[in-house]
């Protein structure tokens, strides 16, 4: 996946424009236009670096002039004391637009550690870690960014890339089999189906309509390795629900195709990345 540099800068220019308003209050009226510095990105623990460029945009969007120099890049290990890299000219550009290329970096760099320590857990299985929609508003491309990057895979990106019938969606059209074919009788060829279960009996239905995914909604290991000798390969078979760095190695050991985790994106722990202008 590949960043809009369309979206990033619109994203970037709000994020400014809410942050600095019309001055900045310190740095304008303590610091002199022609003072320059240079300042470091460094590491304050070990983790996945994630969003570099995007927070380094921050100074080229302030200041055609700062200069960037990147030592570590997206997906490689940090350890605390790396310098990941440094930003230097106007001291105004780098004072100004510190907190905002912070926040954008240590976000994104909190996913892909999230995601990097689900993803340990599943290796040795064929599960892999996939997001869910549940990201902040604005910020799900710089998120399922960062969770390829953190070693996970994209969910679908949004309500308009795949058809998925839920509990309500089967409550109110009579059942999985009459929401499926409903659904087929109007989709695109391209479009594919999940069906979420909540016990064998719904899982059975699904196969028999052939949804191309199954999602197994909080059930236990024991009712997931079941449902896995049921389907025999007939269906990707995706678990979800209540899924923690705790539970997710046993949930892989079922033999699931897909585990979504909501947690690497909306309640993710930021990342501690420092900015800091050397003296």
């Amino acid at each position: 996946m590949m960043l809009n540099k369309i979206y990033v800068d619109d994203l970037i220019k709000r994020a400014l424009t809410e942050d600095i308003n019309y001055i900045d209050l310190a740095t304008d009226y303590l610091t002199r236009e022609d003072s320059v510095s240079t300042a470091q990105y460094i590491a304050k623990d070990d983790g996945v670096l994630c969003g570099i460029d995007v927070a380094m945009r921050v100074f080229h969007i302030l200041d055609d002039d700062i200069k960037t120099e990147i030592f570590i890049h997206d997906g490689e290990k940090l350890k605390k004391g790396d310098i990941i890299g440094t930003v230097s000219g106007s001291t105004k550009t780098i004072l100004e637009g510190e907190r905002t290329s912070l926040n954008i970096l240590q976000h994104m760099s909190g996913v892909a550690t999230a995601t990097s320590a689900y993803a340990a857990q599943c290796e040795g299985t064929k599960a892999t870690i996939a997001d869910t929609r549940k990201t902040l508003p604005g910020l799900r491309p710089l998120e399922k960014y960062a969770v390829m990057i953190g070693g996970g895979r994209n969910h679908r990106y949004n309500l308009s890339d795949a058809a998925m019938i839920k509990d309500n969606h089967a409550d109110a059209y009579g059942g999985i089999t009459n929401a499926v074919n409903v659904l087929r009788s109007k989709m695109g060829h391209m479009n594919k189906i999940e069906v979420e279960v909540r016990n064998k009996e719904e899982l059975l239905e699904a196969l028999a309509v052939q949804a191309d995914v199954i999602m197994l909604d909080n059930m236990s290991p024991a009712e997931m390795a079941e449902c896995v000798k049921l389907t025999d390969g007939r269906a990707k078979l995706e678990a979800s629900g209540g899924i923690t760095l705790e539970s997710v190695r046993e949930i892989a050991m079922t033999g699931v195709d897909i585990i979504s985790v909501g947690a690497i994106t909306h309640s993710v722990k930021a990342f501690d990345i420092s900015l800091k202008i050397k003296k």
